[in-house]
């Protein structure tokens, strides 16, 4: 079953992701415009998707006819019948959820994968007032599509509405004094001098979806969360039209304030079809009918080299996509042999990261090295490759059963597995990771298999996601697979914090949202402070390198490949201009700045 590229970090509760209710699919119309069966054409098993475009006799494309032609179909985001669009509710749709376009809701500024940058939004730009002080000036203009102004006011209610209900941004109060408008244009939010964080507080600018007061505060603070919003009244550049189980519609805003600031988003509708499964969107992607996609999809590079499919991605060659986050193997420190360190070092050297890249990750990854940091992009310059490659860890099953026997002293049992000195069995354990994750499923059982291989027992299960994360959280498991924090304005230090922090962590049995193993360690705090206060890269290398020495020398997870923050490809047969690495006007991403791309791209025949 297809999912989210990464899983919602808990680092607050977490909002959970689309529904992965499975429906029944029919033809697609599109709400408020003209189109009939002509325009849009039946898929094989009865969904409705785009036609492909004709050709000229020298097979040039030509695009889709009419208003399909109009039409960006998308797919990746939205895998059941939509129930709500509340930007604060359990599992809002496509596209009202948190690290989803903002076609409906918008961010005061934008989030650019690339080179950590904050572009413009609903504000201008990020102002660094003084130190505890950064100041948004809102753009002209900005409206909801109700007609009503957009103003601070709407701002600070957002952010106050986060301090005083549950929400995936509320941590942000931890580092905030208060979030204030001295002018109806203007946001300003004053930092706590202590625990202080600018880096998170850039991360909730870039990520709280700013919705309007008027219509929220008539709503009952307890029964905000179970609002399903079914009309929301947005910033964005469309709104939502058609909604059911086959699709979700946006109509484009010709009202949008936007136009003056970004232009005008080139399509006249996006159309979000209801796949059962992902292989029915790798489908339409490969013939055309789908125009960009966010999902795991196999050996893409066979839709060009082999089907000689117009379909892309950022990259032409491996990894094809960009890095943004790390799939952990998480250990449980309270576990008989696991407890120990060197049992956990034997692991991480027998696991084969090479197999998992060019299997699990279809060769969109590399293999995994032994740091919390990225080794790529906004992150590299973070990555200390030397420190890395002195005391870290790679494939090597020698190494891994030189461990074992020569600093542990362990020996082998008749069944093969190794048994500690004390007695303790070196195997019988379970590695969870939700079921249907099927590149995820494939890697436990790569680990599995290499643990194996040098004398560790350990077996692979897959929950339902949520009683796999419930298990997680409570700190019932062996071993799990999951990600922490992925590339964002507070990356790396999230990412620490959510691995080596155990401050605010419950105790084992009651949930954790971040730090599920509950690792300790007496120099972590302070280390994670002084990287969030750094005041400059430096400082900041310096406390970051600490960080990830103390992880690589007590190792309590493991990355076990990188993936993109989100998948993105596409398909060129209607609309051209996509971003590449090549033309790199806009970043690989559909959140954050990413929507930039979608004012640029071209529709073919035009």
């Amino acid at each position: 079953m297809p999912r989210p590229s990464a899983p919602v970090p808990f680092s607050a509760p977490p909002a959970g992701p689309p529904g992965w209710a499975p429906s029944r699919r029919s033809f697609l119309s599109l709400a408020g415009l003209a189109v009939g069966g002509a325009a849009l054409g039946l898929g094989a098993a009865g969904c409705g998707t785009a036609q492909t475009g004709s050709s000229t006799g020298d097979g040039a494309a030509q695009g889709r006819p009419g208003a399909a032609g109009d039409t960006l179909f998308v797919s990746g985001f939205q895998w059941g019948p939509p129930g709500n669009f509340n930007p604060f509710g359990a599992a809002p749709a496509w596209p009202a959820g948190g690290g989803q376009s903002q076609l409906v809701y918008e961010t005061l500024l934008r989030f650019n994968l690339i080179d950590g940058s904050l572009q413009p939004g609903l504000g201008r730009e990020l102002q660094e007032t003084d130190r505890q002080t950064f100041t948004v000036p809102l753009q002209d203009g900005t409206t909801w599509s109700d007609g009503s102004e957009l103003t601070a006011a709407d701002v600070v209610f957002t952010f106050e509405l986060s301090r005083k209900i549950s929400t995936s941004s509320s941590s942000v109060w931890t580092y905030l004094d208060a979030v204030t408008a001295p002018d109806p244009r203007t946001v300003q939010f004053t930092l706590k001098s202590s625990p202080y964080n600018p880096g998170s507080v850039r991360d909730a600018i870039a990520k709280v979806l700013i919705v309007p007061e008027a219509v929220w505060s008539a709503i009952s603070e307890d029964e905000i969360s179970a609002e399903t919003n079914l009309e929301p009244v947005g910033s964005g550049p469309y709104r939502i039209g058609k909604a059911d189980q086959t699709q979700v519609t946006l109509e484009r805003r010709d009202d949008y304030w936007g136009t003056t600031a970004f232009g005008t988003p080139a399509p006249l509708a996006i159309v979000h079809p209801i796949f059962k499964t992902g292989n029915d969107g790798d489908i339409k992607l490969q013939s055309g009918e789908i125009d960009a996609s966010q999902q795991f999809t196999p050996q893409i590079w066979k839709m060009w080299e082999e089907k000689q499919r117009p379909v892309a991605t950022w990259l032409k060659e491996k990894p094809y996509y960009l890095p943004g986050n790390l799939p952990l193997l998480i250990f449980n420190l309270d576990r008989k042999g696991l407890d120990d360190v060197r049992v956990r070092r034997a692991i991480a050297h027998a696991v084969d990261y090479p197999n998992i890249a060019a299997t699990a990750m279809s060769s969109y990854s590399d293999p995994a090295r032994a740091s919390l940091v990225v080794p790529s992009g906004f992150e590299e310059k973070f990555f200390d490759a030397a420190a890395v490659d002195a005391d870290g860890w790679s494939y090597d099953a020698d190494e891994a059963v030189r461990i074992l026997e020569e600093e542990v002293g362990a020996e082998k049992g008749s069944d093969g597995i190794y048994v500690l000195p004390d007695g303790t069995r070196l195997g019988g354990w379970e590695l969870i990771t939700p079921t249907g994750w099927t590149d995820w499923n494939t890697a436990c059982e790569i680990v599995a298999k290499s643990a194996k291989a040098v004398g560790i027992g350990i077996e692979t299960k897959f929950p339902q996601a949520p009683t796999m994360q419930k298990a997680m959280q409570n700190g019932d498991f062996d071993l799990c697979m999951y990600s922490y924090s992925g590339v964002s304005p507070a990356s790396p230090w999230v990412r620490f914090r959510d691995a080596l922090d155990d401050r605010g962590v419950a105790d084992r049995g009651k949930t954790a949202f971040y730090n599920y193993n509950r690792f300790s360690h007496p120099d972590v705090p302070g280390l994670l402070d002084a990287a969030a206060g750094a005041t400059s890269e430096e400082e900041a290398k310096t406390a970051y390198a600490a960080l990830d020495t103390i992880y690589r020398e007590q190792i309590p997870v493991v990355p076990l490949m990188y993936r993109p923050l989100e998948f993105y490809e596409f398909q060129t047969s209607n609309w051209t201009n996509f971003p590449t690495a090549e033309n790199p006007y806009a970043p690989p991403m559909w959140q954050g700045a990413g929507i930039s791309w979608l004012f640029k791209i071209t529709k073919v025949g035009t």
